[in-house]
């Protein structure tokens, strides 16, 4: 690994902070229904003003032992979790985006990267939103949709995609959130959140057919292992409501990455 490569990666993580600072502040005001460039940033707590020293993504958590200034109480963990996990996501964007999987047809050799990372942005804040919150905003399910679905389109016509897969890949999004919807009707409205059957729409377009049952699938299972480790460990009872949409989320991710080989390690199965 050259200097350079490091120099660029340390940049990258200390942008991708910042924004992940900018994340938080989105989460905050989109749960408090504020504008999102409402002013400056406030303490949670007691709704003072936080100055800009005491502003440094992971850093002054670190240098505040995790305390506002003022009121000394506790900063949510979240802060620097986003913080940090938004840092390596523009580091995994720009090794993974720009090295291993790039298109080589203009305009997609810039369009390819941005879109994912915009991509990467919105699932970290429905992934953070619905844990903590335990709702999906109809929002970030409509802007992910739309940009997947023009995204696709745009594939289509530059011939990168052909017509019939993109059929398939509209017809697995569908398929997928109608799938959720029956589960959500037969259960009476307690099985899945609304917000799963809408986000299962958005994420199908983004895995495609047939990976988007691969998908639908690890997150299920990721789902179960963890709902039982947390009963088992006394942090979820049975019959209260875990966040599903991390899941979801979870399920993507691995689905894009390893869908395709889990798809062929099953035909030779069968």
């Amino acid at each position: 690994m050259s200097e350079l490569t490091v120099i660029i990666g340390l940049f990258l993580f200390a942008l991708g902070a910042s924004v992940g600072s900018f994340l938080n502040v989105l989460i905050y005001r989109t749960r408090k229904n504020q504008p999102w460039l409402a002013g400056r940033s406030v303490c949670e707590s007691c709704k003072k003003q936080i100055a800009w020293y005491d502003n440094i993504p992971l850093l002054s958590f670190v240098l505040l032992f995790g305390k506002c200034r003022r009121c000394r109480k506790p900063l949510s963990i979240s802060h620097p979790v986003v913080e940090g996990l938004t840092g390596l996501l523009f580091v995994w964007w720009y090794a993974v985006g720009f090295f291993f999987f790039q298109l080589s047809q203009q305009p997609f050799v810039m369009l390819q990267p941005i879109f994912w990372l915009f991509v990467g942005l919105i699932l970290l804040f429905i992934f953070i939103y619905d844990y903590r919150y335990y709702i999906i905003p109809d929002w970030t399910v409509i802007a992910l949709t739309s940009m997947a679905l023009l995204y696709r389109i745009a594939l289509v016509v530059a011939g990168i995609m052909r017509p019939e897969d993109f059929f398939w890949t509209v017809f697995g999004a569908v398929a997928a959130s109608g799938f959720f919807y029956a589960i959500w009707l037969l259960t009476k409205r307690k099985g899945i959140g609304f917000g799963d059957v809408k986000l299962a729409a958005p994420l199908g377009l983004l895995m495609g057919w047939p990976v988007v049952w691969i998908g639908l699938w690890l997150a299920t299972v990721v789902g179960a292992i963890i709902g039982v480790l947390l009963i088992a460990l006394g942090k979820a009872k049975f019959g209260k409501p875990i966040p599903f949409g991390p899941f979801l989320i979870i399920g993507t991710l691995l689905a894009l990455v390893w869908g395709d080989a889990l798809i062929s390690w099953y035909a030779t199965l069968v």
